[in-house]
């Protein structure tokens, strides 16, 4: 099994970005890891945006897992003199953190510090800019030195592998971006499959992905950045070589800090400053439970802050419990309940 680095180097002076309207303080919040490395390349990251634009100061904080905490990162912006924020939410899809956690955050901040004001952004999501990133790296692995038998695409499954949700929405889309990825490709097919909380699994992903007798298969971890779970992606992947080693198994590497993560996050930030932010509410198991209890308002014009006023606020806990979702009749169950 080989890892393939991504080979695109980041120009920062080749990076044309279209101008920012309005020179607000960006608040950036990462999901949070206990990785060093994955902490890292986040701070990094911010460092790097700040550094492309200096008009305005760039704050990097966390959601959970580690410093500096939402409330640190929003208290630093008011010890410097800002009362007026952009908050873009650094994920990939809107699930339950997206909707819940990172708004309920502001909202206690809020109601600590009552002159501070929120324009919140968007998650990621399915971008053009990503799907080309990964067409990408796909064509580096048909060039002779991470192929050197030639194996045809046609003989080649692609196994796209997402973190996992509570929220069938969020894991939704990550069928439809493995779809995209894969449409006019060339490869055998597409198998989605996650690392956790949902099913299929990384193991039953490789299992469904043999089922078409490939010469090879390809990993697609679709994280940001490096951290506990992408490692583990890298471990279980490598044991799948070793028990199957006349497959030819590579895995790229996480998205990481390229040029393309900073096309969105321009035009992400330009959103909460024009306030253009639309999200799709339609599958959202969270507006339907709103629905269905009959609080939910007519003008649904700022779903995130919608999620977070109008349903019960949760509270991560570190040492809970197994999943609920482990097992899979128990995961039919549940899935659509909301928290």
């Amino acid at each position: 099994m080989s890892i393939v680095e991504s080979s695109s180097s980041l120009n920062l002076n080749s990076l044309q970005l279209p101008p920012l309207p309005i020179q607000r303080p960006l608040l950036l919040i990462g999901h949070g890891t206990k990785d060093v490395e994955g902490r890292q390349n986040f701070l990094d990251l911010a460092k790097l945006y700040q550094s492309i634009d200096p008009c305005r100061p760039v704050i990097p904080c966390f959601l959970e897992l580690t410093n500096p905490s939402i409330i640190e990162g929003i208290e630093y912006c008011i010890s410097e003199g800002y009362s007026d924020f952009s908050v873009l939410p650094i994920l990939l899809f809107a699930a339950r953190h997206n909707k819940f956690d990172v708004t309920n955050e502001l909202d206690r901040s809020k109601q600590l510090y009552p002159q501070i004001k929120f324009h919140y952004g968007r998650h990621f999501g399915i971008a053009p800019e990503i799907i080309q990133l990964w067409r990408d790296r796909l064509a580096e692995l048909d060039k002779l030195l991470h192929n050197p038998h030639q194996i045809p695409r046609s003989e080649t499954v692609l196994l796209f592998v997402g973190r996992g949700s509570s929220d069938p929405d969020a894991n939704s889309d990550v069928y439809k971006m493995a779809r995209l990825i894969w449409e006019g490709s060339g490869y055998q097919t597409v198998e989605t499959c996650f690392i956790g909380i949902t099913h299929p699994r990384l193991e039953e992903g490789f299992r469904r992905a043999r089922l078409y007798e490939p010469k090879r298969i390809i990993v697609l971890p679709y994280f940001l950045f490096t951290g506990v779970l992408v490692k583990k992606i890298y471990n279980i992947t490598a044991q799948q070589q070793e028990n199957f080693p006349n497959i030819a198994i590579s895995s790229l590497e996480e998205i990481g800090i390229a040029p393309q993560v900073f096309q969105i996050l321009r035009r992400r930030e330009i959103e909460t400053q024009l306030d253009t932010v639309q999200m799709n509410c339609e599958m959202c198991k969270f507006r339907l439970n709103a629905l269905e209890q009959g609080n939910i308002e007519e003008n649904h014009h700022n779903h995130s802050h919608n999620h977070s006023h109008n349903h019960h606020h949760h509270h991560h806990q570190h040492d809970a419990p197994p999943s609920p979702y482990e097992n899979l009749e128990e995961y039919h169950d549940r899935i659509w309940q909301v928290p």
